[in-house]
């Protein structure tokens, strides 16, 4: 899965103990909407979607 350059820096905002375990939940969401490069437009929707449990 690749991701753009945002979308990483994003991901760097998460606290790194639990940075691996969001990245693998985000590709994996990805991968359910056919989504192949995860960008910032699709880390913010998958940040608003698991925010929202």
């Amino acid at each position: 899965m690749e991701w753009t350059p945002e979308a990483e820096a994003k991901l760097k905002e998460i606290p790194f103990f639990v940075r691996p375990g969001a990245r693998k939940k985000i590709e994996k969401w990805a991968q359910e909407l056919d989504v192949t490069i995860i960008t910032e437009e699709i880390y913010q929707q998958a940040k608003a979607k698991f925010n929202s449990k």
